[in-house]
């Protein structure tokens, strides 16, 4: 796995979500029992401790904003933050995996 199949993984989740307005974001999330919004947080917090660990730094919360737009920011952000620790390929690949899941749950 390679940063830039991560990268082509969150642009398609970006490019899915980017456009929804706060209603669509607070929409259950297929086969589930919490938000839209919940689940891509959950994603973005996931993304983040995968970065912490690669960096040997320590996991942080990631704040979940008010406005549930910047989702697909903080999405990019921690992507280019794993990307930029340089991790091996198996946590690529469980970032992509974890991206593509999430995809398929919106």
């Amino acid at each position: 796995m390679s940063a830039g199949e991560l990268d082509r993984a969150v642009e398609l989740l970006v490019r899915q979500v980017g456009h929804w307005q706060q209603p669509r974001w607070a929409a259950t999330a297929a086969g589930g029992n919490v938000s839209r919004a919940d689940l891509v947080h959950r994603l973005v917090q996931e993304i983040a401790n995968l970065a912490a660990d690669a960096e040997g730094g320590p996991r942080r919360v990631v704040p979940r904003l008010d406005n549930d737009l910047a989702l697909p920011d903080q999405l990019r952000v921690v992507a280019a933050d794993l990307v930029a620790a340089a991790p091996p390929p198996e946590v690529l690949a469980r970032a992509a995996a974890e991206v593509t899941a999430t995809r398929g749950a919106l």
